[in-house]
């Protein structure tokens, strides 16, 4: 992806310039005194088109449907973190 740096008063007095680059895919990097403060990206694909770019890829298989919900393995039911018995078991 191509980006371009910006100042930010370049930014405000050229800004139908830098959308229109940013329309055809190019990320924009704000600076501020030649350091980066902020970034303008094209706007992405939906989460449903790229479940469906990866499917017709090959990438993933799925029918579509809403997927069932999984109960946790197990329940941290003491006082002590997760971590701790983790720590306690490898020792």
């Amino acid at each position: 992806m191509e980006q371009t740096k910006v100042g930010i008063r370049e930014l405000k007095e050229n800004l139908s310039k830098y959308m229109a680059k940013v329309k055809l895919g190019q990320s924009i990097v704000i600076t501020e005194h030649g350091k980066p403060v902020g970034r303008i990206i094209p706007e992405g694909q939906s989460l449903e088109e790229r479940v469906e770019a990866l499917r017709q890829a090959g990438v993933i298989a799925w029918n579509g449907e809403k997927l069932r919900d999984i109960k946790p393995p197990a329940k941290n039911r003491s006082d002590k973190l997760a971590s701790d018995i983790v720590i306690e078991m490898r020792e």
